[in-house]
């Protein structure tokens, strides 16, 4: 029999029951979000306007999306285009900051809540709406992100989350889904759920949450090819950057947004950007997810290699440092705080020279960065003296009598013994007193 349970609020700024006339609800249609607006009608006695953004979803159908919400009581449903904003606002600094937590996760999910959170605010101000709800977990990151970010926006806000109040786990949703007749993607054949936007697809549920089980990827990576599906022959990309940005893809120049989606299209063909991670989530407990993000992973390859061409080997350690930084605090629900605010300002001064052309190769799976070119390269050493800035090769034995110096010392000092307090010679480790 399962235990009794009974969520007891105590954050300042949970909405309670009684004191919530309308709730703005961030609607994504999945099994979550579509049982509480049913949820929030039936025990908040509240009405509710919908939320969703259209940020890229790769296999989301936004207008059946909000047509549902309309059915399920929702008074207002809106579908609200943020492709562009979130393309250049928000994407463009993950790309200066090599957006990466903890291998190759490209943070489309963190990046996703970051905007989601800010238009959520400015939309429940226009409609004079006092209450936020969302479709997170008690046990996962985006509880924290959207919350924060909210009150970060404004901290006169209240929020409800359904999930971590009415103690349903995933098998009880989906019945209580079938008898209020809501339509859902997940089923208990299907556990899967996925959170979707240009950026990438994160795939979690199911056998993905065991770490022992090999995730049956052919049951749900169904937006590009699998990399053992790949065509056999591969395919060069040619990406054209400016200030840090990607403005052209294979010779045509478009909006970032547009280049994201065309490259999604290009690299998924091959397989490419698939990434099986376990990572630490913010609140102590580890979890395994698998992601498709063909674009973000070949574009922060060709960001990657041609940010430290252009860059001092000294430029680039610090940056390494700071991207992975970045990467944490992205992933770590600190979007608006002043310290990421720093980072972006450094990235901007760094990036100001990542101009130039990288061509790239995909093959099954695999992108490698097979040709770079910038007028602000800093590789001057040529085998062809004509070619490269004239080294002078008199200075080389110079640099390295006086760069190795301090280890020749130290291994005479250690073959040799060194001096006492007198000046006389100590014996050497292992010689006979």
């Amino acid at each position: 029999m399962k235990a009794k349970f009974e969520y007891k609020k105590t954050a300042s700024y949970e909405g309670e029951v009684g004191h919530v006339d309308t709730v703005l609800l961030l609607y994504s249609g999945g099994l979550d979000t579509s049982v509480m607006l049913k949820w929030i009608q039936d025990n908040y006695k509240a009405k509710i306007v919908t939320l969703t953004l259209d940020i890229g979803q790769q296999k989301d159908d936004l207008e059946q999306i909000r047509k549902k919400a309309l059915r399920l009581g929702a008074i207002d449903a809106i579908v609200l285009d943020a492709k562009q904003e979130f393309a250049d606002e928000f994407i463009a600094k993950g790309i200066k900051a090599n957006a990466s937590y903890q291998g190759e996760y490209h943070l489309s999910t963190p990046i996703g809540r970051a905007i989601t959170a800010k238009k959520g605010v400015e939309i429940a101000k226009k409609k004079k709406i006092t209450c936020i709800a969302h479709g997170c977990t008690g046990k996962g990151n985006d509880q924290v992100r959207l919350e924060g970010y909210i009150l970060a926006l404004d901290p006169e806000m209240k929020i409800i989350a359904p999930v971590r109040e009415w103690n349903m786990d995933r098998a009880e949703e989906i019945e209580y889904a079938r008898q209020h007749g809501i339509e859902v993607p997940v089923k208990k054949d299907f556990p899967y759920s996925v959170d979707d936007n240009m950026w990438g697809m994160t795939w979690e549920g199911g056998e993905i949450e065991n770490p022992a089980s090999v995730p049956r990827v052919e049951n749900f990576l169904t937006a590009y090819t699998r990399p053992e599906n790949a065509p056999d022959k591969s395919e060069i990309v040619t990406l054209d950057f400016k200030n840090g940005i990607p403005h052209s893809l294979n010779g045509a120049t478009m909006p970032l947004a547009e280049l994201i989606r065309k490259l999604n299209g290009i690299g998924g063909r091959h397989g490419v950007g698939v990434a099986y991670m376990i990572e630490d989530r913010l609140i102590g407990l580890k979890d395994r997810g698998v992601y498709e993000q063909p674009a973000a992973h070949i574009i922060i390859e060709a960001h990657r290699a041609l940010e430290r061409y252009v860059s001092t080997r000294e430029l680039n350690e610090v940056k390494s440092a700071l991207d992975i930084k970045w990467g944490y605090l992205c992933y770590g629900a600190k979007w608006y705080d002043p310290t990421m605010d720093a980072i972006n300002a450094f990235n901007d001064s760094v990036n100001e020279r990542v101009t130039g052309t990288i061509k790239l190769k995909l093959y099954k799976g695999a992108v490698n960065v097979v040709a770079l070119d910038s007028a602000y390269g800093l590789q001057h050493a040529s085998f062809n003296v004509k070619e490269g800035y004239r080294f002078n090769v008199n200075a080389s034995a110079g640099f390295t009598e006086i760069y190795t110096l301090q280890m020749k010392i130290a291994n005479q000092i250690r073959s040799t013994g060194a001096p006492d307090k007198k000046g006389k010679k100590k014996p050497a480790s292992g010689e006979a007193k």
